[in-house]
């Protein structure tokens, strides 16, 4: 089975007086380690990858660990850990969580972190505003170089439809526009994820390839036309490629599994799938031999457009 390009997720909620981050909950899969260092933390503003987050107001990259504001820098490098990303989840001016990816890749296993960035009063085009690109050098320079416009390529069409949007096959794929690229280093599929602020918008492209998948299946669950429910957008899934032939006429109600408590609070979790009321997504996870989620609420004009959840 293929390691995960995501090795570790975190979730960062606002302590009881609002004045720090501290664990809401996480995934750090066999990195038991990082959990128990972890659990002991917490975060003030500005502070730390997820403080930092929370003090832009808006997604973070960090490329390299040693030398920077990371807490856990030598333990992530014992442990393999390579970047991280962290993303604010804000309701108005208020932060919900901080959303914390830690990653790993090497030489043959190929992943990259990107953040695009417009500003409406300024600019017509989104340009490279932070990237992780590992041993994806030839990817690295044309991205640096790249810019879009809305409704191009990855980014623009995120950027659009201020909507997530999965391309799971690259190479074929004639919407994104640095496919040739991708190809040569081994990128195959890839996530944009789009956070407005105002005239600002910023989006988060995860890349990865078939050795290094970004997470073992991606969901994309946007309410129905009434918002009684939640119903199945898009999906991607290596090992069961037809999954999602099991939502045909099914949705999931607010409240219902992780994803449902997710559409609800409008906080992220890190769950196992085997919670006591599963909706259909966590029984399909079940069944598919996948044992934990990670579901994040995307929120525009303080109103919930989707919840994308991540399997491990």
């Amino acid at each position: 089975m293929a390691k995960t390009f995501i090795q570790a997720t975190e979730v960062w909620v606002p302590s009881h007086d609002g004045s720090r981050l501290e664990l809401g909950s996480g995934n750090y899969g066999t990195l038991h380690s990082l959990r128990d260092a972890s659990a002991e933390m917490t975060f003030r503003h500005d502070e730390g990858l997820p403080g930092k987050a929370w003090s832009n107001g808006h997604p973070v990259i960090l490329k390299r660990f040693e030398g920077s504001y990371f807490k856990r820098t030598e333990l992530a490098s014992e442990l393999g850990l390579t970047c991280g990303i962290a993303i604010p989840v804000f309701a108005g001016e208020f932060i919900k969580a901080v959303v914390v990816f830690l990653c790993g890749d090497d030489e043959e296993q190929v992943g990259a972190i990107e953040v695009w960035y417009n500003n409406a009063s300024v600019s017509y085009d989104m340009n490279l505003h932070d990237g992780y690109y590992g041993s994806a050098e030839i990817f690295e320079w044309l991205s640096s170089r790249t810019h879009f416009r809305r409704g191009d390529g990855l980014p623009g069409l995120a950027w659009q439809k201020n909507f997530p949007v999965l391309m799971p096959d690259l190479p074929d794929s004639a919407q994104f526009v640095r496919k040739s690229e991708a190809a040569t280093v081994g990128l195959n599929k890839a996530l944009g994820l789009p956070f407005v602020t105002g005239q600002q918008t910023h989006v988060v492209t995860l890349l990865s390839a078939h050795r290094t998948p970004i997470a073992r299946r991606i969901e994309i669950w946007r309410p129905d036309a009434a918002r009684q429910r939640l119903i199945f957008d898009s999906g991607q899934c290596d090992e069961q490629p037809e999954f999602a032939t099991a939502y045909e006429h099914l949705g999931i109600e607010a409240g219902v599994g992780v994803i449902g408590e997710v559409w609800l609070s409008g906080i992220p979790q890190v769950r196992m799938v085997n919670v006591p009321e599963p909706s259909v997504a966590e029984l399909n996870a079940q069944m598919a031999g996948l044992q934990t989620t990670v579901a994040m609420p995307m929120i525009a004009n303080g109103r919930l457009t989707s919840v994308v959840s991540w399997y491990f």
